[in-house]
């Protein structure tokens, strides 16, 4: 087993790619070669290379390692403490454009570092963006990344971190909220567990409080024809559907065994 690279003085033994590859590998990293990559990229010296590979074995994430997560193209910034968005949230996005392909007032509600929100922007052009969280480091998190578009970020619990004006404009309506049943959260890989804020993963007894919420009040805030998306679980879809056609939305489900990603959409 190589030894720790926090352990190794860069003036003796700067740290090569092989070598960050085995201590990757040592430490149970699946995809150490791509990481390595990663990691030998962000650093600027030696020394900060073996503290990047040490925070890594140890551990942390790799977005929170390198400070970003790629998520539809785009560098996400994120910072510890805040939810990392899931490649399958992507399919998400698709449906949100598919769906609403000449939205110009978009929500990104429950939005973590905003990525939904930065994706949404990117594809669409200009567009007049809300997003909000109930994590302070969320919401710091995520005016880093829709500052570019314009967006502005609310701290608040759901819609009441929203303006008022919203209500009745609202395009597009991304929720990712979320939806791990409580007592299945300690089963969640333990750099989610470990790592990412409970506000983040704990969606309630069912796993699906939030999302009730969400679409009982999201009719209110839709513009004719804009529509609400959220992302589930293929064991929560059918509830979930039955939420939002409670809520008064016409209802589909979209499925994508690709990203093994359920999105439930609701029209206004």
């Amino acid at each position: 087993m190589p030894a720790s690279p926090s352990s190794r003085s860069s003036a003796e033994s700067p740290l090569s790619r092989t070598a960050v590859i085995a201590a990757l590998r040592a430490a149970g990293c699946v995809f150490a070669e791509d990481e390595a990559d990663l990691l030998l990229g962000a650093a600027r010296t030696p020394d900060e290379l073996a503290a990047l590979v040490g925070r890594r074995v140890a551990g942390l994430p790799l977005e929170l390692v390198v400070g970003w997560a790629e998520f539809r193209g785009l560098r996400i910034a994120v910072e510890p403490g805040v939810f990392v968005p899931r490649r399958r949230t992507e399919f998400l996005v698709e449906q949100a454009l598919a769906q609403a392909p000449r939205a110009r007032v978009v929500v990104d509600l429950c939005c973590g570092s905003g990525a939904v929100g930065a994706a949404l922007a990117d594809a669409l052009g200009p567009v007049e963006l809300h997003a909000a969280d109930i994590d302070p480091a969320a919401v710091r998190c995520a005016r880093r990344n829709l500052a570019p578009a314009g967006g502005r970020v609310y701290a608040g619990d759901l819609f009441e971190a929203l303006p008022a004006t919203l209500r009745g404009r609202v395009d597009i309506l991304a929720a990712n909220v979320p939806y791990v049943p409580t007592g299945e959260v300690g089963l969640l890989p333990a750099e989610a567990r470990n790592h990412e804020p409970l506000t983040a993963l704990d969606g309630g007894a069912d796993g699906l409080d939030i999302a009730r919420r969400v679409a009982a009040e999201a009719p209110r805030w839709l513009a004719p024809g804009g529509c609400l998306l959220t992302e589930t679980s293929e064991r929560q879809a059918p509830a979930a559907v039955e939420a939002f056609t409670r809520a008064g939305l016409t209802t589909r489900l979209a499925v994508s065994e690709e990203w093994y990603a359920q999105v439930v959409i609701g029209v206004a």
